[in-house]
């Protein structure tokens, strides 16, 4: 991070007492909080179980990329909505799984390279942390969106407003309308967008984040009813999943989890804006807007 938001000249005072890991933005000094745990949510564009590929590229695009950020010290949970098409420098590897070049492209294509499991998870994994300046990511989860109705259904439906009408889906989703998604509506109101549309990664985003903001809410909730909802779920979800999480692991966070507040300004988005390229669209993140966010989520004030 210090690297990236340049030097910054330090008093006398901040020079004696400068520790590794401080930066300096703005004449403020800030520290990374070392409590907080940082996991990595991918939805990939597969309609099958989890199972391992041919070395390629048919890993599977991480559609959705989302980081959950857990802090023990304000007992809160942030989450960080990425958009699919940032460009950002992703490894390209050959059929036999050597490493080729590193190019500026979409980020969700970093986890096609691999093997389609843990292979593609880690180089999907280090894609993101090269985007955040190298903050670390302590654990991750690749779902495939065949999953989607699954994980819903299982906290007992999510409600959400409808950001923006959905075209083709009749009545089913207005604008502005409450909605209780269940199975297959939950699928489609997830995962849909319209490619011939520009700015349809953008729009789908918008409806991710209202998803997750009902779903955290309904899976605390079914959480309080029941803690082994969650093993219930884990163990339903694993054909579809990929993940170095543990079973144990999980149990043990959503009761501890249940108890963090989450609220509206607790979801962020990387600021940014699209454009369209030759071919396909890219986002570029807004570097100084970025470097505030991250600053504010991970980091804290040195007095």
């Amino acid at each position: 991070m210090q690297a990236a938001l340049g030097e910054e000249a330090l008093t006398v005072e901040e020079g004696e007492k400068w520790q590794d890991g401080w930066v300096k933005y703005q004449d403020t000094v800030y520290a990374y909080k070392e409590e907080i745990l940082t996991f990595l949510i991918m939805g990939i564009d597969k309609l099958s179980d989890a199972g391992e590929v041919t070395e390629g590229t048919d890993g599977g695009q991480a559609d959705a990329l989302f980081l959950a950020v857990l802090d023990p010290q304000e007992k809160r949970m942030k989450v960080i909505g990425i958009n699919r098409n940032t460009m950002t420098d992703i490894d390209i590897y050959d059929e036999n799984g050597e490493y080729v070049s590193t190019v500026k492209s979409q980020l969700a294509i970093q986890h096609g390279f691999g093997n389609g499991m843990e292979e593609s998870c880690e180089y999907q994994k280090k894609a993101v942390e090269n985007l955040f300046y190298q903050l670390p990511i302590h654990g991750y989860a690749a779902v495939n969106m065949s999953a989607i109705a699954t994980i819903n259904d299982a906290v007992g439906g999510v409600e959400v407003t409808v950001p923006a009408d959905l075209d083709g889906f009749g009545e089913m989703f207005i604008e502005g309308e409450q909605v209780h998604l269940l199975g297959e509506n939950a699928f489609w109101f997830v995962k849909y967008r319209d490619t011939d549309v520009f700015g349809s990664a953008d729009l789908r985003l918008d409806r991710q984040k209202h998803y997750l903001k009902g779903f955290i809410e309904a899976a605390k909730q079914a959480v309080h009813k029941d803690a082994s909802v969650v093993i219930d779920l884990y163990q339903a979800v694993k054909p579809q999943m990929v993940t170095d999480i543990s079973l144990d692991e999980a149990a043990y966070l959503a009761p501890i989890l249940a108890d963090y507040s989450f609220g509206a300004e607790d979801f962020h988005m990387l600021p940014g804006e699209t454009v369209m390229g030759e071919k396909f669209e890219e986002f570029y993140a807004d570097e100084d807007a970025m470097f505030e966010m991250i600053l504010d989520i991970f980091y804290e004030k040195v007095q």
